[in-house]
């Protein structure tokens, strides 16, 4: 019973994505200035009761006080993340920098309701500001329904190759079509055993692409992208997708501990439990404010690491 339960969720997840071969992103209505990073707003609380002698009165001052410490904690992270995205965005207005982005729809920015580039292009305009001394270029390879057996083979052309040459930096999603891979070939009788077995190959091909992308480049960083799940906002009651999409980004983790270069950076929890509007109207792919908050996350960790 449970096995036909998940079966029959992930059939209407399947009718969900299946619409997305279809969908074209609308051109765009609105064109949006170059992106600066926005400050976090703080709301600041003050003890009351402070002078209060009775028990009833220190209660409240206990309370106040851990709420206060909380906040600071919340101001404390919220300003390191701040700082780690200034710290980038001076980075590549100081130098010339060139950023190869690979992978599959979320590089290619489907999705992106303004028609600029979802995350790859929110990234190009904020740091190419108009006052920078250098220019970022960006090389955008990202390419509708690829999988990790796909890309791979993408990386002996020889355009993408001489991007990946001259990179200083490598952006790569990839690895939501081959889960979506699984669902279709084991639509009728589907368990997580699939997923596992595809997230093994998964994890060999995405070797590969890593080794590959340093042989032509030994002095590139490469960032990969974590896994989202966009099913959360219709089915957070089936545990079984939090643990598909948990597990294949803990393969991720791993692989990019091999590689001294290499920084995973994790986006689930950017879309997790929101009640803002993340998502296209394909349900699927991110829209400009999902793809703002991948680029956002982007430059945090870029910032900390150079």
């Amino acid at each position: 019973m449970r096995k036909f339960y998940m079966a029959t969720i992930l059939v209407i997840l399947l009718l969900i994505v299946g619409g997305i071969a279809l969908w074209k992103p609308t051109a765009p209505t609105t064109t949006l200035p170059v992106q600066k990073t926005e400050q976090p707003e703080h709301n600041e609380q003050n003890n009351s009761n402070a002078d209060a002698t009775n028990e009833e009165a220190a209660n409240t001052d206990t309370e106040n006080n851990t709420d206060n410490s909380t906040e600071t904690l919340t101001d404390h992270l919220a300003s390191m993340i701040t700082e780690s995205i200034q710290k980038a965005i001076g980075m590549f207005s100081s130098q010339e920098t060139h950023v190869t982005a690979i992978g599959d729809s979320l590089t290619q920015g489907v999705g992106d309701e303004t028609g600029l580039g979802g995350y790859v292009g929110i990234l190009e305009r904020t740091t190419n500001p108009e006052d920078s001394t250098y220019t970022v270029t960006f090389d955008n390879f990202g390419k509708r329904g690829n999988r990790s057996d796909q890309l791979l083979k993408r990386l002996e052309q020889e355009d993408i190759q001489a991007s990946i040459a001259d990179a200083d930096i490598v952006l790569i999603t990839i690895g939501a079509n081959d889960v979506m891979q699984v669902v279709k070939q084991n639509i009728t009788n589907l368990t997580i055993e699939p997923f596992n077995k595809a997230r093994r190959d998964y994890r060999q091909r995405l070797n590969q692409i890593i080794s590959k992308i340093i042989t032509i480049n030994s002095d590139v960083d490469v960032y990969l992208l974590g896994f989202y799940n966009p099913f959360e906002q219709y089915f957070d009651d089936v545990k079984e997708l939090e643990t598909i999409i948990a597990d294949w980004n803990e393969t991720l983790r791993q692989v990019t501990l091999k590689f001294d270069s290499t920084t995973f950076i994790p986006i689930n929890d950017l879309f997790s439990a929101s009640n803002e509007d993340l998502f296209a109207d394909d349900h699927f792919h991110p829209n400009y404010r999902g793809y703002k908050r991948m680029a956002d996350r982007v430059l945090e960790y870029t910032g900390q690491k150079r």
